[in-house]
Formats: C-alpha cells, sequence, structure tokens
C-alpha cells in the first residue's frame, strides 16, 4: 500500500536537512543523514486530512481542548489505549509548540540557574542546547550505568532528571523494570522526571515501550512530565505541535498559564491538531509498514559494516531510525573521518562529538533504501581508508 522506496527531492523546500547542510558542515550539496527527519511523505491519510482542512479555507483562532469525541484530547486517548494498553487521563494534556519548548519551560519551572539537570550520555544535542541555554548544568550518566545515576541524584544541587525514552542517539528502549527504577531513585532524592517520549512510536518489534504516565502512577508520583509529539513518527515536525502530561494539577495549571500568558501561544496551528488527529487515528497501518520497511533497511546496514569493517559489531537499535554505529575499534580520528565523509564521499553524517561521544557516529537511515546504502557504504569506505592508514 506504500511506497517507501520513492525518492521525493527534498531541495529547494527550505528543508533543514537538505537545504541547510552548509550551515552545519561548511559545503554545499552533499548527500545528507543528519537531522532526525524522514524523507518520506507522511501517510496519505494525513495528506487527506490536511487538503480537506486547507479547503474549508478559514484559519481563525483555535483551541486544542474542542471537538468532542472527534477532537485532539480524544484522538490521543485512543492512540496510548490501542498502541500501548495505556489509559491516560486527558485532562492532565498540555499543548506546545514542540517537545524542546515543553522541555524549556519545564526547565524553568522546575530549577533554576546553576542546578544541575540529569541526563543519559550519549545526550541528544537538543538536550544540551536547551540545558545550558539557560544556565543549568548538564550532567550526564552513561546509557546503563543505574550507580552513576544515583551519584548524580543525590547532588543537593540536581534538581531535575532529563529522560530521553527510547533514547537518542543510541535507540535504547528502556524496560518497565529500569524506569521503575529511575522513579524510585527520583523520588528517593526529590527530583521530578521529565521524560521525552517522542521516539516511542518508532520501537521496534520486539521491544515494548512503557509510557511515563504509567510508571508516575504506579509509584504514586505526582512532580513528572511526559512530552511527545507525532511529528516524529508520521513526518511533520514543520507542522509544529506538541502535548504532554503534567502529573500535578497545580503544576500543570502553572505550565498552562505560562503557555498562554508569559509566551502568547493560546492558539495552537490548526494544521498541527488536524494532522496529529488523523495519524492517531488512522495512521497506524503506515507507521507498522514504516516501521517494517525501516527493520530492512537497518538489517541493510548491519550487513554491510559487518561485510566492510570486520571489527565494528553493530547491531540495529531497538528504537527509531538512526543508527549509532561505535568505530572507536577501528582506531579512526574523528575529524579525520569527517574530512573524508565531506571532502572525498560528499555525504553529511553526524559526528559522536555531537552528542558528547567522540568515536561514534549517528547516520539517519530515515529514507529510501538506495540512499540509505549510499551512506553506509560511503562510511564503509571512508572509515576503511583511514584505518588501512593507520595500519
Amino acid at each position: 500500500m506504500y511506497d517507501f522506496d520513492e525518492i521525493r527531492d527534498r531541495r529547494g523546500t527550505w528543508s533543514v536537512q537538505w537545504d541547510g547542510i552548509a550551515d552545519r558542515f561548511g559545503v554545499p550539496g552533499l548527500l545528507p543523514f543528519t537531522i532526525s527527519d524522514m524523507d518520506f511523505a507522511s501517510p496519505p491519510e494525513v495528506l487527506d486530512a490536511l487538503r480537506a482542512r486547507v479547503d474549508h479555507g478559514v484559519f481563525g483562532y483555535t483551541d486544542w481542548r474542542l471537538g468532542g469525541d472527534d477532537g485532539f484530547r480524544e484522538a490521543i486517548r485512543h492512540w496510548y489505549a490501542s498502541r500501548y494498553g495505556t489509559a491516560v487521563d486527558t485532562e492532565a494534556l498540555v499543548y506546545a509548540p514542540s517537545v524542546l519548548n515543553q522541555v524549556s519551560q519545564l526547565l524553568r519551572m522546575w530549577t533554576r540557574p546553576g542546578d544541575g539537570v540529569v541526563t543519559h550520555t550519549p545526550t541528544y544535542d537538543g538536550f544540551r542546547k536547551a540545558v545550558t541555554g539557560l544556565g543549568r548544568e548538564l550532567r550526564g550518566v552513561p546509557v546503563g550505568d543505574t550507580a552513576a545515576l544515583e551519584r548524580e541524584l543525590a547532588r543537593p544541587d540536581s534538581t531535575m532528571l532529563l529522560l530521553c525514552s527510547p533514547h537518542n542517539p543510541t535507540g535504547r528502549v528502556w524496560t518497565e523494570e529500569e524506569l521503575t527504577e529511575f522513579a524510585r531513585l527520583a523520588r528517593r532524592y526529590d527530583v521530578p522526571v521529565v521524560s521525552d517520549e517522542i521516539h516511542a512510536d518508532l520501537t521496534a518489534d520486539g521491544y515494548r515501550h512503557t509510557p511515563w504516565t504509567r510508571i508516575a502512577e504506579a509509584g504514586g508520583d505526582r512532580r513528572w512530565a511526559l512530552v511527545t509529539s507525532g511529528t516524529k513518527a508520521f513526518n511533520f515536525p514543520a507542522l509544529s505541535g506538541s502535548y504532554g502530561f503534567v502529573g500535578d494539577p497545580e503544576e500543570r495549571a502553572a505550565f498552562v498559564r505560562r503557555m498562554e500568558t508569559g509566551e502568547g501561544l493560546a492558539s495552537p496551528a490548526v494544521l498541527s491538531l488536524t494532522a496529529h488527529v488523523a495519524a492517531y487515528r488512522h495512521g497506524g497501518p503506515w507507521l507498522d509498514a514504516l516501521r517494517g520497511y525501516v527493520a530492512g533497511t537497518m538489517a541493510m546496514v548491519a550487513d554491510r559494516l559487518a561485510a566492510g569493517l570486520p571489527g565494528v559489531e553493530w547491531r540495529p537499535p531497538q528504537a527509531g531510525y538512526l543508527a549509532w554505529i561505535d568505530l572507536r575499534p577501528l582506531g579512526v580520528d574523528e575529524d579525520r573521518l569527517q574530512e573524508e565523509l565531506v571532502g572525498t564521499e560528499k555525504v553529511a553524517i553526524m559526528p559522536g562529538g555531537t552528542y558528547g561521544t567522540p568515536g561514534f557516529v549517528r547516520l539517519n537511515v530515515g529514507c529510501p533504501r538506495a540512499k540509505a546504502e549510499r551512506g553506509v557504504d560511503a562510511l564503509v569506505r571512508a572509515a576503511a581508508r583511514l584505518r588501512t592508514d593507520r595500519g
């Protein structure tokens, strides 16, 4: 039903990934595998809904709380019930232009300048920018190191645990047991939790995402927030729009006041609401087909890395379309690798240093497989040359 092999030319569409490549890499015209959006068209069900809304022709002020059974809140309730077997309290919902906007607002509410914000490393660069840009200290703990996590949370001036669930860039899907332990530690040290779950809908077969709402409610917690959006999985980030759940009613009311008065964002983008409702009501089959296609692409990446770079042991991520690849066994210098990728191979692939972990690369394969093949083959050639030079 869905053709994910179709090539769509995104150049000249104000695309950050395609048209903004020179801003990040200093060279125009590179084949990009960078920022985490996809080269696929959004689901036809979403596009049909958008066309119908545009044809209406009137775009006045909107309110995401309206609409009843056909509205935004009910679509979210339906999605969590059908996708995750989770009953969510739609009265706990909040709305914002983006997930990072929500993170920034919660940082302002629950932390002060100079406070420590604990998160996992490698770290999504948007977290780093939000935390340090607001004058807070980012305190990273390695993925999987629970002892280090507790040490950082125990510091008196650590005032937030900022989760990425599933984790970006590694694609790790936290188990329910791990999340329960995170909640226990946060409760012990009186630290609120903010869980960014924008990659949740892209969890691979064989793994299960557990929404933080379930964890928080099981523990009786109040100071927590889940922030997310359908824009990642259904590929309409340029329409903006995100939503979240805030556990404590007073904190929730304070968040809404900040958005509607202090930020002047009382009326959301109507096309974002339209896209979310259509995606959550009718986009499930498309999403499942996409996940299957991405799984096939990840298998291709694994095969070509194994054949071309012996010594690099890599397995597909548990969620998402971002391949987080450890090249440290090759002893390849990150700067030289980037010179080879950009100067010789003419491709743009994100270096691990962007996420605080040099020696890795993050390859975006949310694209037609023919493009993904070009990217991984370029990476293999560049890394193999440098490995040979080292020898």
